[in-house]
């Protein structure tokens, strides 16, 4: 694709098998690091990539099967050098995916959950230094039994909310990688022990440039000194049973079965924000109920209407401040949900809260911006989407919102739920060159006259330009007719 050289790097991935030149599933990943993804998300399909007549470009990554197969899943790798990330295959039952990921991914997932561990335990002994928000109950266990048993009590307190399936897909990752399965349990906790300061949000209708369209953004603010950055990995579900539920695609790292990111095959998507700025509307916490990050999951998972959702989530053992978004490309419905373990709200453009000076109501819009309480952020995305509203695309909101607002440190993700696409950027390894936070992505067309913020400066922001690449072909079989 070269939208008058905007975002070259496109994948198109075919999801019906009857049809393999239908491009009903699409990733598009315009990322400083991470450029593309391919996946298809149904549990029985036979895909290719194709390169569609509409988007057709010589610019295109490749996309290459790293030769690691196995009976129920496969590697690639998307792109080359610092552009490249892992992307995996699974299928199978919970205990069989979460085998396939550990023998695919082998010592990398070692290697994270060790480096997750070292950073709970710097941040625990580091106090000064410390870069993430811990809660306070949290550390008065940690100070009256050390960090295990601390991690421990916070699995007690959540076990009977938690589904079957992440114990099961957690024992078959930790014996197939041969790490401790009490460590991959306990570094899965860290989503209910910390604040994340995150943006969202959902546009349609007379927002957006495409009117029957759904856009949705995850912009993630959260430990760039961490491992995270360093292990970035898409992870595809193809559960073989129905009571496992649907196809879906995890954006987050190696190790991690959670999620914070990602889309299903019924066309929706998460987003969410840690609250530390609430109002007395939130109520009171909980340490008692199932994780934010295994709620989503389930989302992602299992439910394929927004109706489902909002079901799921109002009934849920809640349990800290948050706010999530859940949007529903088939409906064209996105909902802003303000969550903890006293209430469950759920907002559209007409009855957006907190409603202040500093969060105007937009027609077509529900927006957050790094918090509940948080008129500075606030401010400049109502600014920027009233700015565009009527002409919002997916790559406009990663090109000329994000950036802007500064939003998105860790990690970035726009859904255009419609077309089933996504655009995905992560912030720089401590291995690579470029900037530093995934929201400086930028693409080389608009380097050189890009305002950030309210610094009143310009700021040129190093892209490497990518070479023209030619389209090889990629087919993530179904378990019966993988071949090595």
């Amino acid at each position: 694709m070269d939208d008058g050289g905007k975002f070259k790097d496109v994948w198109h991935v075919t999801t019906d098998k009857n049809k393999l030149n239908a491009s009903s599933c699409r990733f598009l990943w315009p990322s400083h690091q991470r450029t593309l993804l391919a996946a298809c998300l149904r549990p029985s399909c036979k895909a290719s990539l194709t390169q569609s007549s509409a988007q057709s470009d010589s610019n295109l990554l490749r996309v290459a099967t790293t030769g690691n197969t196995i009976s129920n899943g496969k590697h690639y790798i998307a792109g080359e050098g610092e552009d490249a990330f892992d992307i995996i295959h699974i299928w199978g039952t919970p205990y069989e995916m979460g085998r396939a990921h550990g023998l695919l991914m082998g010592d990398k997932v070692k290697i994270m959950a060790d480096a997750v561990w070292s950073y709970l335990e710097q941040q625990i002994i580091d106090p000064i230094n410390r870069t993430i928000h811990l809660q306070e109950w949290f550390l008065e266990d940690v100070a009256n039994f050390g960090l295990d048993v601390a991690l421990d009590l916070e699995l007690l307190a959540t076990d009977k909310y938690t589904g079957d399936y992440f114990f099961e897909e957690a024992r078959g990752l930790a014996e197939a990688a041969g790490i401790d399965y009490k460590k991959l349990l306990r570094i899965h906790m860290i989503g209910e022990l910390t604040k994340g300061s995150c943006s969202m949000v959902g546009a349609w209708g007379g927002s957006v440039s495409t009117p029957d369209s759904l856009l949705q953004l995850r912009a993630l603010d959260w430990v760039v000194d961490g491992p995270f950055k360093e292990h970035p990995q898409v992870t595809v579900y193809h559960p073989t049973n129905v009571s496992n539920g649907h196809a879906f695609a995890n954006f987050g790292w190696t190790s991690w079965i959670g999620s914070i990111t990602g889309m299903s095959s019924q066309r929706m998507a998460i987003s969410e924000i840690g609250v530390s700025f609430p109002d007395e509307s939130f109520g009171k916490e909980s340490r008692f109920g199932i994780p934010f990050t295994f709620v989503l999951r389930d989302i992602l998972q299992f439910d394929k209407t927004l109706n489902d959702s909002i079901k799921r989530i109002t009934e849920a053992h809640r349990t800290c401040d948050l706010i999530l978004g859940v949007g529903d490309g088939k409906e064209k419905e996105f909902r802003g949900i303000q969550y903890s373990a006293s209430v469950a709200n759920f907002f559209t453009d007409t009855n957006l809260e907190p409603k202040q000076d500093w969060h105007p109501r937009i027609t077509d819009i529900v927006y957050f911006g790094m918090d509940w309480l948080c008129p500075g952020y606030s401010e400049v995305l109502a600014r920027q989407l009233t700015l565009y509203h009527g002409n919002l695309t997916a790559e406009l909101l990663m090109r000329e919102v994000v950036p802007i607002v500064q939003t998105g440190s860790l990690q970035v993700a726009v859904y255009n739920l419609t077309s089933n696409m996504v655009l995905l950027a992560n912030a720089r390894a401590s291995y690579e060159t470029g900037p530093d936070n995934a929201y400086e992505s930028v693409p080389d067309s608009v380097q050189g006259r890009r305002r950030y913020g309210g610094k009143g400066k310009e700021m040129g922001i190093p892209h490497k330009k990518l070479a023209s690449r030619q389209v090889r072909p990629l087919t993530p079989h179904s378990p019966k007719t993988i071949r090595s």
